[in-house]
């Protein structure tokens, strides 16, 4: 992708089929490579909106969580329950949710009602930041940490073994000495990032209480007031802060009305990985040519517009991206390992930001049928297993709304899977899931995912999947239409 714009833009020459017999000559003393445009050139509108519209797909992961840093950066001292259902806390400390995720909010895309989560915002700059964690058991668990591009940085979790204790999450510039008692240290490429731990939970009231006393001693706090010990957070006697959703889409932490004045800050917080200092150097040029002249701000604007409405947007959409698989269900197998995937980056940010490394959780997708008609409420289905899927920690279904969001109904459920109390399986083994808006017969209601209103999409997970998953072996059955 890249290569194919610079192409165009005349930066890159295109390849010759019969370069590889012509030689080489060197007309440029060794130095450092020549960036441009040079400063002062003339744009014309067309190679501005042209850069622009990359930018804005290839930054909007960036300026997603540069946005939810600053947007988060005005609380200082207590940690809040947004709207009564999503943590926020000061920077580089972190909020737990003391139950599952709810049907209000619109913080995160594809919330789990699977394990119960925490989340936290990082700027390492300030400093290095510790990460409590207590003794799970045999419980699963994974505690992500995420740099700015959305990449995961640490190894924490049940599939690594990972033991009671304290782990430091440092920067790339940090310098300072690990203190006694840190079990181990992970260091971020970027110092803005977040932190989101999940932990699980059966469908049980008897386990969320069980879980509550471990619930406390998750926290995150700047090494600075680190001392060895353990400490404590009740999480829910956490202060409610009102907040009013817009739509029933998530919150919008990047408007194409503003993306232009947000990349510049972005680019500052996050340093260009291996081989990407040319694009950096191109995209600031034109941000700095853009500031002095109306003409290319207007088209500068007029790029993001249409790079939201053509490129990003379409996105949200699972069969718009992803290794396709049987049944037309697809999947991402470099999940919080993007690198220079800037594609499949910018559509997991839009669609279900904030997955797992695929050794941690596989994620398959699927908005179509069999057939390959789109996804309704207003038709029913099945999806028959045999066999479950094949994890080491445990599995579900979940079904979302067409803004990959829980649709409140009235038995209050929106997946099922291991945590499920009383599925039905049957006598071959098999377990089929029925998703659909009505209550179907008594002695299937134990495996109904109750449908939305209009299009939905199904999503499964994988929790620290076994081989076959990570083979191949296994991909998920086909939804046929009643």
């Amino acid at each position: 992708m890249l290569a194919s714009l610079l192409e165009r833009l005349g930066i890159r020459p295109r390849s010759i089929a019969s370069a590889a017999s012509a030689p080489i000559v060197e007309t440029r003393e060794t130095g450092p490579m020549p960036t441009g445009p040079v400063p002062g050139s003339k744009l014309t509108d067309a190679f501005v909106r042209e850069v622009g519209r990359f930018a804005y797909l290839w930054g909007w992961p960036l300026v997603n969580i540069y946005n939810r840093y600053w947007t988060q950066d005005w609380v200082k001292t207590k940690t809040f329950l947004v709207g009564g259902v999503a943590p926020i806390a000061p920077i580089n400390r972190l909020g737990m949710l003391t139950g599952y995720n709810q049907p209000g909010q619109r913080y995160i895309t594809c919330p789990s009602q699977d394990l119960i989560y925490g989340f936290g915002v990082l700027d390492l700059s300030r400093d290095a930041v510790v990460l409590q964690l207590p003794d799970l058991g045999e419980r699963f668990f994974v505690f992500q940490a995420t740099d700015q591009r959305t990449d995961a940085f640490s190894e924490i979790g049940a599939m690594y073994g990972t033991k009671q204790g304290f782990y430091l999450l440092a920067g790339p510039e940090w310098s300072g000495t690990v203190p006694p008692g840190i079990a181990a240290t992970f260091r971020s490429p970027t110092n803005l990032g977040c932190i989101i731990p999940r932990i699980f939970q059966a469908d049980d009231p008897a386990d969320n209480q069980a879980v509550q006393p471990l619930l406390r001693q998750i926290m995150a706090y700047p090494l600075a007031e680190f001392d060895g010990t353990m400490k404590e957070k009740d999480w829910s006697d956490l202060p409610v802060l009102p907040w009013k959703a817009l739509s029933n889409e998530e919150w919008r932490w990047v408007n194409p009305e503003t993306f232009f004045e947000s990349l510049p800050k972005a680019l500052e917080a996050c340093p260009p990985l291996p081989g990407e200092e040319a694009l950096y150097a191109l995209m600031r040029s034109v941000l700095d040519a853009a500031r002095g002249d109306r003409t290319l701000r207007a088209a500068l604007a007029e790029a993001a517009t249409e790079a939201d409405a053509t490129l990003v947007a379409p996105l949200l959409e699972f069969r718009n991206f992803g290794v396709p698989l049987p049944h037309n269900w697809t999947t991402v197998v470099n999940s919080a390992e993007f690198g220079t995937d800037y594609y499949t980056r910018t559509a997991v940010a839009k669609s279900n930001t904030f997955i797992n490394r695929p050794r941690e959780t596989r994620y398959f997708y699927q908005d179509l049928d069999q057939d390959g008609a789109r996804l309704n409420g207003a038709k029913r289905y099945t999806v028959t297993f045999k066999p479950v899927p094949p994890v080491k920690g445990f599995w579900s279904i979940t079904l979302y709304d067409q803004f990959h969001f829980f649709a409140p109904n009235a038995i209050d459920r929106y997946s099922l899977g291991t945590r499920s109390k009383g599925l039905r399986f049957e006598s071959d083994g098999s377990l089929i899931v029925y998703v659909q808006k009505d209550q179907p017969d008594a002695d299937k209601r134990s495996n109904w995912l109750p449908a939305p209103d209009g299009d939905c999409s199904l999503y499964i997970r994988a929790y620290w999947p076994l081989p076959p998953i990570q083979q191949g072996q296994w991909t998920p059955p086909p939804v046929i239409p009643a």
